[in-house]
């Protein structure tokens, strides 16, 4: 096993967490299963990387659901790589509001594209409230959409 950040993300399942894991190492480029840890045969715990970030998930049975007070940030490089991750994460889930989306084992994640940030650091205050004004009337961010926005 590799050596282990200090903190990390500790996620909490019924009992599909390497379901989860393996799903979203599917999704995420540069990701990958790093450990799993079984008890009497049945899998325990799942230590995984996405995005170059270790996270640890639990099957520790029902009662600790996930909620909004938590998600995932993906930054995309481009429209493209946005439209594949959010597919991929609304099978199963559902579409949000402002780039969130919550998957089908009920985590939530925001998936933004790094043209949002620059356009949101560029140009006038009000360039970036326009922007910022079109960001808040989308579920998925639309990168054309935001480019229109800062220009006016």
């Amino acid at each position: 096993m590799t050596e282990l950040p200090i903190v990390r993300p500790f996620l909490w399942y019924d009992s599909n967490a390497l379901e989860a894991a393996e799903y979203y190492v599917s999704v995420i480029p540069d990701s990958r299963i790093v450990d799993v840890m079984r008890q009497d045969g049945a899998v325990l715990l799942v230590t995984f990387e996405i995005g170059g970030v270790l996270f640890t998930a639990m099957n520790g049975g029902p009662g600790h659901p996930h909620t909004d007070a938590f998600s995932i940030s993906v930054t995309c490089k481009d429209q493209v790589e946005v439209d594949r991750i959010w597919s991929a994460l609304t099978d199963g889930g559902s579409e949000v509001a402002c780039g969130w989306l919550k998957d089908r084992f009920g985590l939530s994640w925001q998936v933004v594209p790094k043209k949002f940030y620059e356009l949101m650091s560029a140009g006038t205050p009000e360039q970036s409230q326009r922007v910022m004004q079109a960001m808040m009337n989308m579920v998925k961010f639309d990168v054309a959409a935001l480019e229109a926005a800062f220009e006016g």
